[in-house]
């Protein structure tokens, strides 16, 4: 990849001779070097992806514009160079936001979806502005190339217009990890494996190039922006939960000393890392295919049950481990040179847990088929039994769906024995975390047995309901079903009436369920807004994201809007802007801009309260996408006038 390109400055930044830094043939060069060296990058990640192949469509629309001014080579007034000085700095722009859409952090990516999303905005005006007003009849440039770039750069005026198009469904499950300060459950880690999905950081050697991508981003950073590097490095550590990696050190297991905690841009050498841990070795072997590993890490893996090279896939022609002297000589020397000292590992306990996991794993086919007995007895121990096994492994919930558990599950949800539907939807929420589970729970006719239990089960068995139907909604023609199956009204009730646990499993559920449009009307009908209007006042629970999150899904319905649209209701997010959180004031503003911008009365009323002070310290000091929404209402609040 070429080095950036140094551009001249404009007119307005040079001196009053009006001096050029390069003659037009070198501007126009430096042009197109920029142009195919932002259009080299072909691969993106998921989040900007559609973003990415606008932004490179855009620019070989412009190319051939380049092209014939490098063939022809005219001579260029000053408003031509000035103009494509300008594009060029578009240009640079847009070749820095394509490499950090290519190979930067994408859980950074996700976190500042909007942040990012205003960087594209920005390389679109740029764009328009060098390319709006373009002296065509002093450049030698054909009909057909000319009449090409003034569609560009229409089409370029109507996209930096374009409103904010936020993921609501990916900003929602962040919060909802990033919050959970409870502990995690099935429920929560299902919504992990949809963000792992989604953010493409599945696999060991995805999660190895994050580790990667965050380790540069740490030192760009250089000290700053600490809360949002925790939040990046949390969530690192949870995806890595999830792909089974134990380790959970963004910089290797290694204590930093003091000078080194000085020096934020030291890199460990990739080839220290563990591959399967991503962690630096202390003890490092090589295996059958000549792939190293840490012994602890590739030990744990043979023991279960695999028999072939993690990084490879290939199959392993013998077990045995030779030590890595070399590598191994080589670390603690780097470690020595950079005051960085290894941690030493304690013994591995002898493992009994494994044990009795395995025993449990033998014990599963009778237990499936103690779920079909005839004697209740029989029957409570035997679920009781799969709830504890289906939440421990992978491997447990595999066997038990290929031992014929979930139609035996299934068949169970109708008892009347009010412990067995509790243990019985707990282990089809346990096993819905697979994805092919989730398919064969829904086939099997689950959800209809599902909701009866949320509207008649015990609390636990409710609040487990409520999680299950959530984690069955990611398939999207779920969402449907369980809204004309009626599975919204006893969630609505649920949010009201549950407890601390319910409420948040029901919330959870409902944003899911709203996403769909027809679900929206059914959530209204079904009274959300007196509902989420209690949740919100009741400051005890801490669920007034959440209830904000909400009401930003369902503004776009007529019915909900003609309810929230009201004075009282802005004067509480008058409050929350003023005296809320952070993330208070942040999706407080979002609701606000939403409605204000329907209905603008609605704003003025806000505008009552003083609130332009607020806006402007918000627009200064918020948080990113707090400090977008401020500016945003500011602008339309001087429309209002």
């Amino acid at each position: 990849m070429p080095p950036p390109m140094m551009l001249p400055p404009s007119p307005g930044d040079s001196d009053p001779s009006g001096s050029r830094d390069m003659d037009d043939e070198d501007l126009i060069e430096e042009l197109l070097v920029t142009v195919n060296s932002a259009r080299a990058f072909v691969e993106f990640h998921r989040t900007q992806r559609k973003e990415c192949a606008n932004l490179l469509r855009w620019l070989q629309l412009v190319l051939p514009l380049l092209e014939e001014l490098r063939d022809s080579a005219p001579s260029l007034t000053e408003d031509a160079y000035h103009r494509l000085v300008l594009l060029g700095r578009a240009f640079s722009a847009a070749r820095r936001l394509l490499r950090s859409c290519h190979d930067g952090s994408k859980i950074f990516l996700a976190l500042e979806s909007e942040a990012v999303q205003g960087r594209f905005r920005a390389v679109y005006e740029k764009m328009n502005s060098a390319l709006d007003g373009m002296p065509y009849s002093e450049l030698a440039i054909s009909d057909e190339v000319k009449e090409q770039v003034e569609l560009m750069n229409a089409q370029l005026t109507r996209c930096k217009k374009r409103a904010d198009t936020q993921d609501i469904e990916l900003s929602m499950d962040l919060m909802v990890i990033l919050d959970n300060k409870e502990g995690e459950r099935n429920a929560d880690r299902a919504i992990l494996e949809r963000l792992a999905k989604k953010l493409e950081l599945q696999t060991l050697a995805d999660l190895r190039a994050e580790t990667m991508a965050i380790k540069k981003l740490i030192s760009e950073r250089n000290g700053q922006s600490g809360d949002s590097t925790k939040q990046i490095i949390e969530l690192l550590n949870k995806f890595k939960e999830v792909a089974g990696v134990d380790e959970k050190n963004v910089l290797g297991e290694v204590s930093m000393t003091k000078s080194l905690d000085k020096c934020p841009s030291l890199m460990i050498p990739n080839d220290f890392l563990c591959p399967i841990t991503l962690a630096i070795m202390t003890d490092p072997v090589i295996v059958a295919t000549g792939q190293t590993y840490e012994r602890r890490s590739i030990q744990k893996w043979l023991d279960s049950g695999e028999r072939t090279c993690p990084k490879t896939r290939q199959r392993l022609s013998h077990m045995s481990l030779a030590p890595n002297y070399a590598l191994k000589n080589l670390i603690l020397q780097w470690c020595d040179k950079n005051k960085v000292e290894l941690q030493k590992r304690e013994p591995e306990p002898v493992a009994e847990q494994d044990d009795e996991q395995q025993r449990g794993a033998e014990d599963i086919p009778s237990l499936v088929e103690g779920m079909s007995s005839i004697h209740l007895d029989v029957q409570r121990k035997a679920v009781k039994r799969i709830r504890m096994l289906s939440k421990e492994c992978p491997e447990n919930r595999t066997l038990i769906a290929d031992s014929g558990g979930i139609p035996a599950l299934i068949g169970l949800l109708a008892c009347p024995d009010k412990k067995v539907q509790e243990n019985t939807v707990t282990s089809l929420l346990n096993l819905s975390i697979d994805e092919s589970n989730k398919r064969h729970i829904t086939k099997g006719g689950a959800l209809p047995l599902i909701i009866e239990i949320l509207r008649n089960g015990s609390a636990e068995a409710q609040e487990n309901s409520a999680a299950t139907l959530f984690s069955l909604s990611m398939i999207d023609e779920n969402k449907l079903t369980i809204g004309r199956l009626g599975g919204i009204a006893p969630l609505v009730e649920l949010l009201q009436n549950g407890s601390v646990r319910g409420k948040k499993d029901a919330a959870t559920a409902i944003f899911n369920l709203v996403l769909n449009q027809q679900n929206k009307a059914r959530a209204t009908q079904a009274g959300i807004v007196p509902a989420l209007l209690k949740i919100i006042d009741d400051k005890a629970l801490n669920m007034v994201d959440e209830a904000l999150s909400i009401f930003l899904l369902l503004s776009s319905n007529a019915a909900c809007c003609g309810e929230i649209g009201t004075p009282p209701f802005i004067e509480r997010l008058v409050r929350l802007i003023k005296d809320g959180t952070p993330k208070n004031k942040e999706c407080a503003l979002s609701v606000l801009l939403e409605l204000g911008s329907k209905n603008k009365p609605l704003l003025v009323h806000a505008l009552r309260f003083g609130l332009h002070e607020d806006l402007s310290k918000i627009a200064k000091n918020g948080t990113s996408r707090a400090q977008r929404k401020a500016t945003s209402l500011i602008q339309l609040a001087r429309k209002c006038y």
